[in-house]
């Protein structure tokens, strides 16, 4: 047991004493060897703290158990130094050493120091150990509640942080913003956190700048980024951190028209950006595919230091806005990359049209030493997908849970039938999807389906459809799809009988949309819209470049003409979708020099991509066509996908 030193030991203790700096207050033990002299003991003590500061770790431990021997403690604020030297070199066993050592010969360390343990603890995700030692406290206060409801919150164990939430209460402790921030992020639904919420409002902390921030962070996380909003219209004074959140947010749930609008309501008001800002209005550019804006935001990042998130944000932009050249540029200048980066450019690739390429760079990445994870292996299947290269696609989906331990998901069976489906192998689609480890979501079926159509096998594409609706009734997608497929079929009655349904379940059918980005303006054009100021010029252009395709061999496919017309007027009909109009106006406004760029809501049609193909042989051009699933490279009369899409 330990005893008291000042009536144990003889008088030059109190020597030793005055001579030690104030902060380096120590005990001994009377069971272990005598006591050096007094310099020896400053000396020790003194040398122990410099490790500690120093982060060397290696003499500081052997200074603490020289201390040990001789029954030397330090004061808290010393040890805390030593573990987080601990924590930087991360050597839990070390960290162990420590935790032991402080609580030896009855030792009793401060609240302060015991919170710093259980920190270190977390930070090795070591929750047992932090538990136990949080269990142990005499007394607990607000960063001790904090460290381990941010634990939990962190680890994704929301049920538990929520009852330590409640706990702390009970106990009498008053959280903080650091609390209350971290268990938003444990919050299980939208009752749970307009709960919470209510609840920071009542403890007088919703004006905080860091729980205001994870309020929006959150609210936009349950897809509520309007009530985000509501958040951040009751600021008093603004702050960058709670900008960076709500144009996170919205930019985060594909609203990039707001996220763009408060950027510049953020740039009026006089705040700079930074890191953080700009990550995130790149990705509303990459959710727009605003190209020409996403190279302005990419000309200010150069002022900045940037970082591997940053850098990533600007490679996935390049590669969803179409700008190949200028993705493959930016990543092969990378001086870091990590599994994302190689990840975003080999989906890219893919999505591009260059499969191969997609599968050249994965064996690139193989041999760098980087690990793939799930979506590397779900963009190396979808460039096999749009290839067709069945075998190649079979070999990577059956070796990733063997070579890399990943387990294949939806998306990856997904991959799969469409590979299958696009080969013309839909008996074995159906045989894979009923093999599958998990139940085949609406998006498998959806992808058999439209495979269906394109191998026009309409009993197979009923089948598949009955399979969707069962899942989601209202499902307008799957109805439109087997609608047309009736149609290609010459089947008008049944394609009667699919729109009549849809009528009475109130299910409607959204027109085929096109748009282009001209002088930083965007044109949005939808099949027989005549609402454009120069709709009759554009009309007028459609049929130039009819004409002169039409002496190379274009001939109207009227398969794609979804309704029971005549000859003429079928061909009237696919005159005017909104990608043959986007693109007259693109090649009367975009600069011969320039790609004419196009994004579609829906799937281009056969016609269409015919006719792009031969435009961009008669007018030398660039054509570039975005639709839902991929991008088309449209050049010199040829497309990127290969016919093969």
């Amino acid at each position: 047991m330990r005893k008291t030193i000042f009536k144990c030991f003889p008088p030059s203790y109190n020597y030793i004493r005055a001579v030690l700096p104030p902060m380096l207050h120590f005990s001994v033990s009377m069971t272990t060897q005598p006591l050096p002299d007094p310099s020896s003991v400053t000396n020790l003590l003194d040398e122990f703290t410099k490790f500690c500061y120093q982060r060397d770790l290696r003499r500081a431990i052997s200074a603490m158990n020289l201390m040990q021997k001789h029954g030397i403690w330090a004061d808290s604020i010393t040890y805390s130094e030593l573990i987080k030297c601990c924590i930087a070199h991360g050597d839990v066993e070390q960290g162990k050493l420590v935790h032991k050592h402080v609580f030896s010969n009855g030792y009793e360390p401060q609240t302060f120091l015991t919170n710093v343990l259980i920190n270190m603890y977390v930070k090795f995700n070591l929750l047992d150990q932090a538990r136990e030692l949080f269990d142990k406290m005499p007394e607990k206060n607000v960063v001790s509640w904090s460290t381990m409801i941010s634990a939990y919150s962190n680890n994704n164990i929301k049920e538990e942080a929520l009852n330590f939430l409640i706990l702390m209460l009970r106990d009498g402790v008053r959280p903080n913003m650091f609390t209350l921030s971290s268990v938003l992020r444990a919050c299980d639904g939208l009752p749970t956190l307009q709960q919470l919420h209510c609840s920071i409002i009542k403890v007088g902390l919703d004006s905080d700048v860091f729980v205001r921030s994870a309020l929006i962070d959150i609210y936009s996380k349950w897809g509520e980024e309007y009530s985000g909003l509501r958040v951040f219209n009751e600021m008093v004074t603004g702050d960058l951190v709670v900008w960076n959140s709500i144009i996170g947010g919205f930019a985060q749930n594909g609203n990039g028209d707001e996220a763009m609008n408060l950027f510049r309501s953020m740039k009026r008001a006089g705040f700079p950006s930074n890191q953080a800002t700009l990550t995130s209005v790149l990705r509303a550019c990459t959710g727009l595919v605003l190209l020409e804006l996403g190279r302005q935001v990419h000309a200010h990042v150069l002022k900045f230091k940037r970082d591997l998130i940053l850098n990533n944000a600007l490679l996935d932009m390049y590669c969803k806005c179409g700008s190949l050249e200028d993705a493959r540029s930016y990543f092969d200048g990378m001086s870091e990359r990590d599994v994302i980066s190689w990840s975003t450019m080999i989906a890219g690739l893919a999505q591009n049209g260059h499969s191969r390429e997609a599968l050249d760079l994965f064996e690139l990445m193989k041999a760098s030493g980087e690990k793939p994870n799930y979506i590397t292996i779900l963009g190396v299947l979808f460039a096999c997908s749009h290839a067709g290269l069945v075998e190649d696609g079979w070999y990577y989906f059956q070796s990733m849970n063997r070579i890399y331990g990943i387990e294949p998901g939806r998306e990856h069976y997904g991959c799969i039938v469409d590979l299958l489906g696009r080969a013309g192998k839909l008996d074995e689609a159906v045989k894979f999807i009923h093999k599958m480890e998990c139940e085949p979501d609406v998006i498998v079926w959806r992808t058999l389906l439209s495979a269906c159509r394109a191998n026009r096998n309409v009993d197979l594409a009923i089948y598949a459809a009955k399979q969707i609706l069962k899942l989601e009734p209202q499902d307008e997608g799957t109805y439109i799809l087997l609608s047309n497929i009736y149609a290609n079929s010459q089947r008008w009655e049944d394609v009667a009988d699919v729109r009549k349904i849809m009528r009475n379940r109130g299910v409607r059918k959204n027109p085929g949309c096109s748009w282009i980005e001209v002088d930083k303006q965007v044109h949005t054009f939808v099949l027989g819209d005549k609402s454009h100021p120069q709709i009759d010029k554009i009309v007028a252009e459609i049929n130039r470049l009819i004409q002169r395709i039409m002496e190379v061999g274009y001939i109207p496919d009227t398969n794609f003409v979804m309704q029971d017309l005549e000859g003429e007027q079928k061909e009237d009909s696919l005159r005017y979708h909104s990608e043959k109009l986007a693109i007259a106006f693109g090649l009367m406004r975009v600069a011969s020099e320039k790609p004419v760029r196009i994004m579609k809501n829906l799937r281009i049609c056969g016609d269409c991509h015919a006719f792009a193909k031969l435009v961009s042989k008669v007018s030398q051009r660039h054509i570039v066509i975005r639709d839902p699933i991929r991008y088309h490279h449209f050049k010199d009369g040829h497309c990127s996908c290969g016919d093969y899409w």
